[in-house]
């Protein structure tokens, strides 16, 4: 259990009412966080709290329908900016870290057996590179049999929180694909890569593609046993995803230190980090128009933090340190209703429910 745990129980929580109860939670976004609000909301209602709607569409579209108030939250894989926050009077905050992983399939070689560096990474999403027995790929894996066989590089085709941390990776590894590309939501690909328009395509489309490789949140290379493809890291060791991975990262970063968790998780320092690290978001308006939606979410988000902590590292997922969960207590208790009074509802209430 956290540190931060009796920070909660303050007289302010204890003492209000619980105005919520049995309201809906309703999120969408991130189709990376859909294995974590699925196991999570599963064990929540069980034990008796409210079920748990979530529809993994994409993190843009995600707040597209937060705009149309018609989902108490969002879960994006990109903590928005500052100025992004105020325009759109959200409040942001992580609730488990993850990573993104590069998943191969590749006739004879097993997972973990090919190794790549970012800038190599870069130049085979560029279509630089395009046969897996190309020297520099010959060079980087000594012992390999790599077959002269064609790259079909699968990329997402929708906006895609994945594809902004899979960019951002290339970005930081390559100044070429820095200059020519950039990281976003959604880019311009090369016109010969293969398009797959959701997390749940890519595998398919990786397992049905002999010579591909892809990315994808790494839970679902592992559901799916596809295989990974290990990395040369920051510190210049090649590893591959691990949730041990995802938390070298995090402990290397403002994160554990400040409770900075807008900082990026890309590229960490760390003999095991994941250079690919990055945390899951939510966000909520910061004036609730629904109180009871929003209530009900909040209370869903305490509880997971108190309770799903084993939950969510079954699922891969590395916990967030105890200052982020502290920082993410002061940001919930800072939402309002519409006529400008704090939320009353009971914590005691939220952490009644037994995973």
């Amino acid at each position: 259990m956290s540190k931060w745990y009796v920070l909660l129980l303050s007289p302010f929580f204890v003492a209000s009412t619980c105005q919520a109860a049995g309201a809906a939670v309703t999120g969408a976004g991130s189709t990376a966080a859909q294995l974590l609000y699925s196991t999570l909301g599963k064990a929540y209602t069980a034990g008796g709290g409210s079920a748990v709607d979530y529809q993994p569409i994409g993190s843009p579209a995600g707040i597209a329908k937060m705009r149309q108030q018609a989902v108490s939250f969002v879960a994006t894989d990109v903590a928005p900016a500052a100025d992004t926050l105020d325009k759109e009077q959200l409040i942001a905050f992580p609730t488990a870290i993850s990573g993104v992983a590069v998943v191969v399939n590749i006739p004879g070689v097993g997972s973990g057996d090919v190794r790549l560096t970012g800038d190599v990474l870069a130049d085979i999403f560029a279509r630089k590179i395009t046969k897996w027995d190309d020297a520099a790929l010959v060079a980087l894996n000594p012992g390999v049999r790599l077959p002269s066989l064609p790259i079909s590089v699968i990329v997402r085709s929708d906006a895609s929180g994945t594809t902004f941390n899979f960019t951002d990776y290339l970005a930081a590894a390559s100044a070429d694909w820095r200059k020519t590309r950039g990281h976003a939501f959604k880019i311009t690909w090369p016109a010969d890569t293969v398009a797959a328009k959701s997390s749940d395509d890519v595998v398919k489309t990786v397992k049905d593609t002999r010579g591909a490789i892809g990315y994808i949140d790494f839970r679902y290379a592992v559901d799916n046993k596809l295989a990974v493809a290990k990395l040369r890291n920051h510190d210049g060791a090649f590893v591959a995803p691990s949730a041990a991975g995802f938390a070298m990262a995090v402990r290397n970063s403002g994160w554990t230190t400040q409770a900075k968790f807008e900082e990026p998780l890309t590229d960490k320092p760390g003999a095991s980090t994941w250079p690919i690290t990055a945390g899951t978001f939510v966000l909520v308006p910061r004036t609730a128009e629904a109180p009871e939606q929003t209530i009900a979410a909040l209370k869903f988000f305490m509880w997971s933090f108190v309770h799903g902590e084993k939950l969510a590292q079954d699922a891969s997922f590395a916990r967030l340190p105890d200052r982020v969960q502290g920082r993410v207590f002061a940001e919930v208790t800072k939402i309002k209703d519409h006529d400008g009074q704090p939320l009353r509802w009971s914590l005691t209430s939220a952490l009644q429910s037994k995973p």
